[in-house]
């Protein structure tokens, strides 16, 4: 029987759920699993220590603190924008989301959380950064 090991490429249906019981991601939703090998730094260690040994076929379900989940949120990678920069497309209102483009041409998603005359804050951590999540998961297959 195939379990998780760490190198396995593993197809997997996930859903991240915060502490009031709301669903804040699932590829059930989007209707396909993740794939993704561990160890390539797309998930943190210690979910991924939560995923070893897992079966094929498997259902779990962890819960995991900020730290080991989405992290902490970091005051550094909040910035002040220039309105400027913002457009009808884009427009500077607190709560969008908005994708700049960040030092190595890749989209970095950013919230708006303040708007204040010209200066617009806008925060790059992780939505979910300092929530406590549980992860339910259900292991599809498994490649070694």
């Amino acid at each position: 029987m195939s379990v998780i090991k760490e190198n396995s490429e593993v197809l997997m249906h996930f859903a991240i759920k915060l502490e009031d019981g709301s669903v804040a991601d699932s590829t059930q939703a989007m209707g396909k699993p993740a794939k993704f090998r561990m160890g390539d730094g797309s998930l943190t260690e210690n979910f991924e220590k939560c995923l070893l040994g897992l079966a094929q076929g498997q259902k779990s379900s962890f819960e995991l603190e900020p730290e080991d989940a989405f992290g902490l949120p970091n005051p550094d990678n909040i910035h002040h924008v220039d309105r400027t920069k913002f457009g009808a497309d884009a427009p500077a209102e607190v709560g969008n989301i908005i994708a700049f483009a960040g030092p190595d041409g890749s989209d970095i998603p950013g919230i708006i959380t303040d708007v204040t005359g010209d200066s617009v804050t806008v925060d790059f951590n992780h939505p979910l950064a300092g929530q406590r999540v549980t992860f339910d998961v259900e292991v599809v297959a498994i490649e070694h």
